[in-house]
């Protein structure tokens, strides 16, 4: 059976010792424009018109797989996918601090974390060469108390092994921690980690099952109601 996380809109969580952790693009980082950026990028050097951003953004969260579905209509199957793929990574690579932020309304939350003393982290399935300098791009760095990336643990998402690496990085046991994500991935993870599962629907969302039917503890619709989810308003 899984633990009991007493957590509600309106107060804040009866657990001593604990961190929360978010995924990175699409709940923590709008990195959409790079990401879309990059497979226009691509579109241009073969004399194609830009694709627009709405395009893109609902697989954002799927990486290179799901952005050379939209900018080329290259999959898996196809022969020349791989070579696309490192085509796609080394564009990306160029951009990836050009356009991507932090969503505006996630500054306030990370910013009462910091002001309760509770430590907070990213993992993502972002590989390190992209993930570690974005991080440092936007200066969380030095703010996150760990980053686990999708080449740190022998599994990525949806198995619970970077969720459980982060606990333990962090010295604390997984049932303490809570997991923010906005894909269906991140829910699946957390609750295998044995985490509190919080859905984060400003994000990517995905193309997949509605959000609703994640299976998640909590839906936030914005970092409005994280605050609160949280206890931090």
């Amino acid at each position: 059976m899984r633990p009991s996380h007493p957590l509600c809109p309106t107060s804040p969580m009866a657990i001593p010792h604990h961190a929360v952790l978010f995924d990175l693009d699409g709940t923590l980082v709008d990195s959409a424009p790079d990401l879309a950026g990059a497979g226009n990028d691509l579109r241009e050097q073969r004399g194609l018109p830009p694709r627009p951003l709405d395009d893109y953004r609902p697989l954002t969260g799927t990486g290179a797989r799901g952005m050379l579905s939209i900018a080329l209509d290259s999959r898996p199957e196809h022969a020349d996918f791989e070579a696309l793929k490192a085509e796609y990574l080394d564009a990306y690579a160029r951009r990836l601090t050009q356009l991507s932020r932090v969503f505006d309304d996630m500054h306030a939350v990370l910013q009462a974390l910091e002001r309760r003393g509770t430590a907070w982290g990213i993992v993502t399935n972002k590989h390190s060469r992209f993930a570690t300098p974005l991080v440092s791009g936007l200066g969380l760095d030095q703010r996150c108390a760990v980053l686990v990336c999708g080449d740190s643990a022998a599994r990525a998402k949806p198995h619970p092994d970077p969720l459980l690496l982060a606990a333990d990085q962090l010295g604390l046991a997984p049932a303490t921690c809570i997991y923010v994500g906005d894909d269906l991935r991140d829910i699946q993870a957390g609750r295998a980690a044995g985490m509190a599962t919080i859905a984060a629907a400003w994000g990517y969302l995905g193309d997949g099952a509605p959000i609703g039917h994640w299976g998640a503890d909590h839906l936030a619709q914005s970092p409005s109601d994280l605050l609160k989810l949280l206890g931090l308003d």
